[in-house]
């Protein structure tokens, strides 16, 4: 393993380089392993910080060529992390999923297959933000209108 994987993975994932290291020593070097490992541990750290308050948080605005528009309340703990380019990113794909796919509650949102990335679910993509940010992170509430609906 060299420093250019540790890099490569670091960006690809955005982990710290402590776990990018673990994770290409035990995937022996396979970045795609590593990444499949480093998700996994994201998920975990997800599950640790599920009954954190979430106090702080943004409402992104998506309009879709005038026909569509979605409200959605995306929270989490602290006004640092609703500030990142990561969370603000985060709102903007669920607007996106909830525009293309009009689930009809939150838990029907969770449940469905990413739009961008059909291997994992809605809720899997929250919880490696959640791994990456290290806070609890929470779709409040959401509201889609579709012009003549």
């Amino acid at each position: 393993m060299d420093i250019d994987d540790i890099k490569k993975l670091r960006e690809q994932t955005g982990a710290g380089i402590a776990d990018c290291k673990e994770a290409l020593s035990l995937s022996k070097g396979d970045i795609n392993k590593a990444k499949e490992w480093l998700k996994q541990k994201g998920l975990d750290k997800a599950s640790q910080k599920a009954d954190r308050e979430v106090k702080a948080g943004i409402v992104d605005v998506y309009s879709h060529n005038g026909k569509v528009g979605v409200l959605v309340e995306l929270l989490c703990e602290t006004d640092f992390v609703a500030k990142t380019q990561d969370f603000k990113n985060l709102a903007h794909e669920l607007s996106l999923q909830i525009a293309s796919m009009n689930p009809q509650s939150v838990e029907e949102l969770l449940k469905q297959e990413h739009i961008r990335d059909t291997s994992i679910t809605v809720d899997q993509l929250i919880k490696s933000v959640i791994g990456k940010l290290g806070e609890n992170i929470q779709v409040g509430r959401f509201e889609r209108i579709a012009l003549g609906e």
